[in-house]
């Protein structure tokens, strides 16, 4: 098991090498079809207008003004009344440690444009790839650690205090640091990504299997790569690059982990949480080996079955049968 040690170093010195290749004009272009998409695209930053109202009047203008996300995400109509949603408000507004926060947030954030630009070009990929893909409202917000992204058919909210630097004094408060770190800007739109993903994701998990939970992810990864082609691998499944590097130097005997222990069937859901479940490692395999190897192992399946087949991107997230897309996948691990 401490391959993965050893072949690192190697490794690293490969990916610094090809880093180096891309930006001496191999770097990756954008399909101009899918760049002269249309969209109807609206993104507003929310934080500054909420934390800088001043009294129950602005903010009940606010509600008014944006009805889907005071339905939606502030949840009105669960109050007993709207003026308990206002008293809410105002109550985080006068809040010393949350209008830290907003400032803190406001200063890091303070030019949205570039991450404005992918969001536009990942909507303009998906609706490339799903010409009915409604485009959701987007709102930026600072929640508070309340929720990362909000997603429903209507709207999108990003909150933007999850995603200051790792090094900030405010972290998400419940997360261990192996997760936090991957809540920086860079990871901000693949995860996005990921989430829309669900909305095409028709993988069938009523068998409760390894596989169905690897199948699952591996397509949430191989969308989200198909939508943003030039972000890096680390970006989208929340590795290293070093980690990254290790899996592909070690994948023999990753594969023959799960072989050898007839790993792909069982249904033992703490068995299959060792493989696919959050954690900083996965030791049933190595104690070097990053957490949720299994779905990086079904990320590989899943590509395998729609190159090996030459399916549309549409054809393969349509696709249910689990134990189909591995037969069909031809999937063996890279020598």
């Amino acid at each position: 098991m401490q391959r993965f040690i050893h072949l690192l170093s190697f490794f690293c010195f490969l990916i610094l090498l090809f880093s180096s290749c891309k930006k001496k004009g191999q770097e990756c272009v954008l399909d101009e079809e899918v760049l002269g998409i249309q969209l109807d695209f609206q993104l507003e930053r929310l934080e500054n207008l909420f934390f800088e109202a001043e009294t129950k009047e602005d903010f009940s203008s606010l509600l008014d003004a944006y009805p889907l996300f005071a339905e939606n995400y502030l949840q009105v109509g669960t109050y007993p009344s709207r003026e308990e949603l206002l008293d809410e408000l105002m109550w985080a507004n006068q809040d010393t440690l949350l209008n830290e926060l907003y400032e803190e947030v406001k200063n890091y954030f303070s030019d949205f444009s570039a991450l404005e630009l992918d969001l536009r070009t990942a909507f303009k990929h998906i609706k490339y790839h799903y010409p009915e893909f409604q485009v959701p409202k987007v709102y930026t917000f600072v929640t508070g650690f309340g929720s990362d992204i909000y997603l429903d058919q209507d709207i999108l909210v990003i909150g933007l205090d999850y995603y200051l630097p790792f090094e900030h004094r405010f972290q998400p408060p419940d997360l261990p640091q192996y997760i936090t770190k991957r809540y920086e800007r860079e990871y901000l739109v693949p995860m996005v990504v990921k989430a829309i993903s669900t909305q095409f994701n028709r993988t069938d998990m009523s068998q409760n299997t390894l596989l169905a939970e690897m199948i699952y992810y591996g397509k949430s990864y191989h969308f989200t790569k198909s939508i943003l082609p030039c972000t890096a691998d680390e970006f989208i499944i929340g590795y290293t690059p070093e980690e990254v590097a290790a899996c592909f130097a070690n994948e023999v005997m990753i594969w023959s982990h799960f072989v050898e222990n007839d790993l792909l069937f069982i249904t033992n859901p703490f068995e299959i949480r060792k493989y696919v479940g959050e954690a900083p490692f996965t030791d049933a395999i190595s104690p070097d080996a990053p957490g949720r190897i299994g779905r990086w192992l079904g990320w590989n399946i899943v590509d395998d079955y729609r190159f090996n087949n030459k399916f549309s991107l549409q054809e393969m997230m349509l696709e249910s049968d689990t134990e189909k897309i591995f037969r069909q996948s031809g999937y063996r691990p890279r020598r």
